[in-house]
């Protein structure tokens, strides 16, 4: 699969992350069912822009009233950019977790990594199992 998707698609990994790749970048954040298994999350540690991570890395952290998770890479690729806003307003993650509540973007290092990964019908099928 090419780095380079000329439409927007959305990819889901089993730890509940979701990357939207367009082009040779990714926007990278945890999922709705994440977001509400974690409950209301009160901190959120981005990545350092210029990172470089490998798919399956662990990239932020997110805590909660319930418990402090890390947030892994679902690609491999160099953090581009990080979403500022959640230090101050974390709970934007809770309200928004699939748009933007996003963690960070990367760009795309192995871009066929995303074929490992599962389309929305898949994930929410797999979400039905847990």
């Amino acid at each position: 699969m090419s780095t380079k998707l000329t439409e927007q698609v959305t990819f889901y990994t089993e730890e509940h992350e979701w990357v939207t790749v367009h082009g040779e970048l990714g926007t990278v954040g945890i999922t709705k069912f994440a977001a509400d298994q974690l409950g209301d999350v009160v901190f959120v540690e981005t990545p350092e822009v210029g990172k470089v991570v490998k798919k399956g890395d662990d990239m932020a952290v997110v805590e909660s009233v319930k418990a402090a998770s890390d947030v892994y890479a679902p690609v491999s690729g160099e953090v581009v950019d990080a979403n500022a806003v959640l230090a101050d307003k974390p709970e934007t993650v809770n309200e928004h977790p699939e748009t933007e509540g996003w963690f960070c973007v990367i760009r795309l290092s192995h871009g066929e990594e995303l074929s490992g990964l599962m389309d929305k019908d898949a994930y929410m099928e797999f979400c039905k199992g847990l």
